[in-house]
């Protein structure tokens, strides 16, 4: 498998953030990739709370009463692309009726209204984090930031994504390849 040639569909793996990447939105990094392929890709970062925005004021923003205890659920941002749209990486526990997509046995992401109003009621999926925006790739793009190191690849787990406070996400990824984030280091190279 050669993953800087596309040759490998990373859907549903975890790419970590290196350090010196240069772009300051996705320093510390962990991306959850939702779809890839020879048209791209487009993946949710998980380890980035938005900082001001709740669960309980989106859903109120959206005329959606918020079940209790919504207040403390931060939203994150997912990523650069279309800020003011919404996503809910979840367990496969739940299926919206008008459309979910099935990542893999573990995961699903569903970027409509209905999945919202299912966790307002308290009845949506066991387990899910809310997102403005997304990471995207063009034709190539991620192939080639994989080959100028700008990123690890690891395999996703519920754990990693769900469990994992977002500070330590991280180093978690990539203590889950072996590797202290004190070793890592900005300057890249070939062998």
């Amino acid at each position: 498998m050669d993953i800087a040639s596309g040759t490998t569909d990373l859907t549903g793996h975890m790419l970590i953030a290196m350090p010196g990447m240069g772009d300051s939105r996705f320093e510390q990094a962990v991306v959850f990739l939702c779809a890839h392929s020879d048209e791209g890709a487009m993946g949710l970062i998980v380890n980035k709370p938005s900082g001001d925005v709740t669960m309980a004021g989106l859903l109120e923003q959206l005329s959606i009463t918020p079940a209790p205890g919504l207040e403390r659920r931060q939203v994150h941002f997912g990523g650069p692309v279309e800020m003011g749209r919404g996503f809910v990486l979840h367990s496969p526990d739940y299926q919206s009726g008008l459309t979910t997509l099935q990542v893999d046995g573990e995961f699903h992401m569903t970027g409509t209204l209905d999945v919202l109003e299912t966790i307002a009621r308290g009845d949506g999926p066991a387990r899910w984090m809310a997102m403005l925006g997304y990471a995207g790739w063009g034709p190539g793009q991620l192939e080639e930031e994989l080959a100028q190191n700008g990123w690890l690849v690891c395999d996703a787990s519920p754990e990693l994504v769900f469990d994992i406070a977002d500070a330590s996400k991280w180093e978690a990824a990539l203590n889950s390849l072996g590797i202290p984030a004190h070793l890592l280091s900005a300057e890249g190279g070939t062998a």
